[in-house]
């Protein structure tokens, strides 16, 4: 039975900035701002291997304003890959491609469909005999869609396999602003055979009398986009049946990697054990690259040591990376502390002793607090309003705040006194 058979992809955010990575790590974030192309001819070659009959694009091509010839260039390139192998394309303009000049005014080969901002629907070319097929889709001139777009599209056409593209946040996701929302009921009894979606970064599937896929960002930009990225590869048989295959084509994935600290005395075994963290990850890893987020923790004598030092630590963790190979250090994080002391005749430790007089005396007082909250709110005012909505969204988030940043000050300031016996255990 003949099968019509696409690759569905969205949010690939071409030439994405990523000025907060830039700033840790300019190296790093070429790799990954490069990496947004690299993965875009992976799935152009994708398309060729499997010898598709179309490749859906669910919005947010770009990352917003971009006038770049060099993206145009290379976006023409590809297309016109796809197009000399007869390989039909359908885009939609996701909240980010709004804002883009160059879907607007670059000229593409004619085997490819930029959806406007008035719902249309194409009809596939399709051997004698064969069940027809419609593409469907619709793209907005704004970033802005507060309301459902599923009213505006076309009715499916009558016996015929009807497949829709839109850019929405469906009922919502933690990370995604609101955007043409749209319940997975409502598009389950649309009437269309497959639904491409595109908006959320992360891949999801809804197999079933309609299939609704959102197949999530196929380069993830920092790590709270973790994990190996996909396209999804999709066939479609004349009876309607659906089969869908996830296709690996992240260059780079981000990766939390747990680095457990407790009772390490020793900086060397500190070390080690980071690097054998990193190489148990880069193991399983599925893209070319890893870039790891290490985060050590634990009760540990090398504590303070661990606080102070965390610049040495983080080199210590980029030389393994290296070593290991094609392993980066996003960056490094540390919430250590030092062993509870049980016995009171180890009270001699004068910083042990300060600790608790810090703890006890100190930051729990009343005065204390209230200065703390003088500083902290004057801090605050400095920051834009959406930033202190998420640092202190109420008065309890303020007193967490202030709770959190006493702790971890007094921290710092403790393993400013370490007691030069610590340096020893390296």
């Amino acid at each position: 039975m003949p099968a019509f058979r696409f690759v569905h992809a969205a949010d690939i955010h071409l030439d994405s900035p990523l000025r907060s990575l830039a700033l840790r790590n300019p190296e790093l974030a070429e790799l990954i701002g490069n990496a947004s192309r690299e993965v875009f001819v992976r799935i152009v070659d994708l398309c060729l291997d499997e010898r598709v009959d179309a490749l859906l694009l669910a919005g947010d091509l770009y990352d917003g304003d971009q006038t770049s010839m060099k993206t145009a260039r290379f976006l023409a390139e590809q297309l016109r890959r796809l197009h000399d192998a007869g390989v039909r394309v359908f885009i939609i303009r996701g909240n980010h491609d709004a804002l883009s000049k160059i879907t607007k005014e670059l000229v593409l080969p004619g085997s490819v469909t930029v959806f406007g901002g008035r719902a249309d629907a194409v009809e596939m070319s399709r051997d004698r005999g064969e069940r027809p097929i419609w593409v469907h889709g619709l793209s907005f001139a704004k970033p802005q869609a507060p309301e459902s777009l599923l009213g505006k599209y076309r009715p499916p056409v009558a016996d015929a396999i009807n497949i829709g593209l839109m850019h929405t946040s469906l009922d919502g996701a933690p990370g995604h602003d609101v955007y043409a929302p749209c319940s997975t009921t409502r598009l389950t009894g649309s009437g269309f055979r497959y639904w491409a979606l595109g908006h959320i970064h992360k891949r999801s599937a809804t197999e079933g009398a309609c299939t609704i896929v959102m197949p999530g960002i196929p380069q993830g930009r920092d790590v709270g986009e973790s994990g190996p990225k996909s396209v999804t590869l999709v066939s479609v048989l004349d009876d309607g049946s659906v089969s869908l295959e996830e296709r690996i084509v992240s260059m780079a994935q981000f990766e939390r990697v747990a680095v457990d600290a407790s009772g390490l005395a020793d900086w060397r075994e500190l070390v080690s054990r980071i690097e054998r963290a990193l190489g148990e990850v880069s193991d399983r890893s599925k893209s070319d690259h890893l870039v790891a987020r290490v985060s050590v923790s634990g009760a540990t004598p090398l504590a303070w040591t661990i606080r102070r030092d965390a610049d040495v630590l983080h080199t210590e963790a980029e030389s393994r990376a290296a070593a290991i190979g094609n392993v980066w250090i996003d960056k490094l994080e540390t919430d250590c502390r030092k062993p509870a002391i049980i016995d009171p005749a180890d009270n001699a430790d004068p910083v042990e002793v300060l600790r608790r007089t810090m703890s006890d005396e100190i930051v729990g007082s009343e005065a204390f607090r209230a200065q703390a909250q003088i500083i902290v709110e004057d801090l605050l005012k400095q920051l834009p309003p959406e930033c202190r909505r998420v640092l202190s969204p109420d008065e309890t988030g303020l007193a967490l705040l202030i709770g959190q940043l006493s702790d971890e000050g007094s921290e710092e300031v403790l393993a400013c006194l370490t007691a030069a016996g610590a340096e020893g255990a390296r």
